[in-house]
C-alpha cells in the first residue's frame, strides 16, 4: 500500500505544481492549524460532578449505545485512542463539570488543583486546553437563568464560577506555554413571549463585565462569548443573542464564538466570518452539523465545513480563528465519531489550502466570474485525496477507512469491558 500512496503523491504534486501549488507548503500549513475536540463526546455531556444529574439547559445527547466514559481515567483512554488515530495537531476543550475531586466542590469554588491531571495529561500528549465554564445541568440554572437571572444571589453565584473557570484557563496556559481559550455560553431565556427584555440582557452585560474585569495575560487565557438562536425551553428569548454578543465582544475586546448550529435553518456561520473579523481581533468557531436545529451532529466533509475552512485559509486567519468542535452522538461509537469529525475538520482545512486562491481572486478582480466558477468546480476533482493519504501516513496514522480497525479493537478489548 505504501508504494501506491507515494505513486498517488507525486502525480498529486504535479497536478498542483500545475496550479502554482506548493503541496509540501500546504501540509506545513496544515501542522500548524489545532483543532481542539471536545471532551464532551466521550460521555455525552454528563461530566463527573453529579453523575446520574438531569442534563438541563435545552441541551440533548440522543442514543444509546453502550459504553461511554464513566470517569476521567476511562474519557482520557478514549481520547488517547481517538488521537492517535488523527493526524496533525491537536488540542482539548473541557467544561467545568470534568473536573476530579475526592469530595463536592461548588461550581464557584473550582481551583486549577481539581484540573491538575488533566494538564498533567495533556503535557504528556503534546496537547493544549481550552475552557469552558458550566452554566446548566446545576440547581441554580433550573429555572433558564444563570448571569442574567433576577435573584441578585444565583447571578453572583454565576459570576464567581466564571471567575473561577478564567483562573483555570489562565492556569492551563500557563503550564502548557498556549493560550487557552475560555467560551463563556449560558442557556438563559424564557419559552414564551418576553416583556422585559432589555432588563435581562442589562444584567447579563453587567455579570460578563465583573466576570473580566481582573486583565489576566492573554498569553495565557482569552475569552470568548457564545450566542445562540433558541433553546429547549427557550423558544421565544433568548438573552445572549448573535447581536448581543457580537456587540459584546466588538466593544469589550473579547473573541467571539460562532456556533454552526445556533442559527437559523438557513444561516451559516461561513458568511459570517469575514464580518465577524472586521470587528474583533480573535474568533472561535464551535464547528458542529445542525440537522434542523442546534442537534450537534458528528461533522461532515460537507459543503459547510468546506466553505468554515475557506473562509480561514482564504483570508489568512491562522492566528485569529481558534477551531472547536462541538458535537455529541450518543447513537455510535463514542471514540469513532471524534475521529470521523476532526479528521473531516482537518480534511477541510488541506483542501482550502490546496485550492489555487490567488488565480481565483485574480478572475474575481477581473469580473471573469465564468472562469472562476469553472475553476472552482475542477479543482474539487484535483487529487488532494492523495495528499491527504500522505499526511497521515507521515503522522503515523491509518490511511482511509484503516482507522476503523483500530476502533472495533478498542471496543472488543476495552469499552465492551464497561
Amino acid at each position: 500500500m505504501t508504494a501506491s500512496i507515494d505513486q498517488a503523491w507525486k502525480l498529486a504534486k504535479e497536478r498542483f505544481a500545475a496550479l502554482n501549488i506548493d503541496v509540501e507548503d500546504a501540509l506545513k500549513k496544515l501542522d500548524t492549524l489545532p483543532v481542539s475536540m471536545h471532551c464532551w463526546q466521550g460521555d455525552d455531556v454528563a461530566g463527573f460532578e453529579n453523575q446520574g444529574g438531569a442534563l438541563t439547559g435545552g441541551i440533548q445527547a440522543t442514543g444509546n449505545y453502550p459504553s461511554k466514559a464513566r470517569n476521567a481515567a476511562e474519557l482520557r483512554a478514549d481520547l488517547e485512542q481517538a488521537l492517535a488515530l488523527i493526524p496533525g495537531p491537536k488540542r482539548l476543550n473541557l467544561h467545568a463539570i470534568y473536573l476530579e475531586s475526592d469530595e463536592p466542590v461548588e461550581r464557584n469554588k473550582i481551583e486549577p488543583k481539581h484540573f491538575a491531571n488533566w494538564v498533567s495529561w495533556a503535557r504528556d500528549n503534546k496537547l493544549g486546553l481550552d475552557f469552558n465554564p458550566t452554566c446548566f445541568s446545576h440547581a441554580l440554572s433550573a429555572d433558564g437563568f444563570t448571569l442574567s437571572h433576577p435573584d441578585e444571589k444565583i447571578r453572583q453565584f454565576w459570576i464567581e464560577h466564571c471567575q473561577a473557570s478564567r483562573h483555570i484557563s489562565a492556569y492551563f496556559g500557563r503550564e502548557l506555554g498556549t493560550a487557552s481559550v475560555m467560551n463563556i455560553w449560558v442557556p438563559d431565556g424564557m419559552k414564551d413571549l418576553t416583556i422585559d427584555r432589555l432588563a435581562y440582557r442589562q444584567r447579563l452585560l453587567n455579570s460578563l463585565d465583573q466576570i473580566i474585569s481582573e486583565k489576566l495575560d492573554i498569553n495565557h487565557h482569552i475569552d470568548a462569548v457564545e450566542s445562540k438562536l433558541f433553546g429547549i425551553g427557550a423558544e421565544s428569548f433568548t438573552v445572549g443573542s448573535n447581536e448581543f454578543f457580537l456587540g459584546y465582544a466588538a466593544s469589550r475586546g473579547t473573541a467571539l464564538c460562532l456556533d454552526a448550529g445556533h442559527f437559523h435553518p438557513t444561516e451559516v456561520i461561513s458568511d459570517k466570518i469575514s464580518s465577524a473579523m472586521l470587528y474583533v481581533e480573535h474568533l472561535l468557531l464551535h464547528v458542529s452539523r445542525p440537522v434542523r436545529w442546534d442537534s450537534d451532529h458528528v461533522v461532515l466533509l460537507d459543503d459547510e465545513t468546506q466553505a468554515i475552512a475557506n473562509e480561514i485559509i482564504r483570508n489568512n486567519l491562522f492566528d485569529r480563528v481558534h477551531i472547536g468542535l462541538d458535537f455529541f452522538d450518543a447513537s455510535i461509537n463514542r471514540v469513532a465519531a471524534w475521529v470521523i469529525g476532526t479528521r473531516n475538520m482537518k480534511k477541510a482545512l488541506l483542501r482550502a489550502l490546496l485550492e489555487p486562491t490567488d488565480q481565483l481572486r485574480q478572475l474575481e478582480l477581473a469580473g471573469d466570474y465564468t472562469a472562476r466558477l469553472a475553476l472552482l468546480e475542477e479543482q474539487k476533482s484535483l487529487p488532494w485525496q492523495a495528499v491527504w493519504d500522505t499526511y497521515c501516513q507521515r503522522s503515523h496514522v491509518p490511511v482511509g477507512a484503516d482507522w476503523l480497525k483500530n476502533i472495533r479493537d478498542y471496543e472488543q478489548s476495552t469499552l465492551s469491558k464497561r
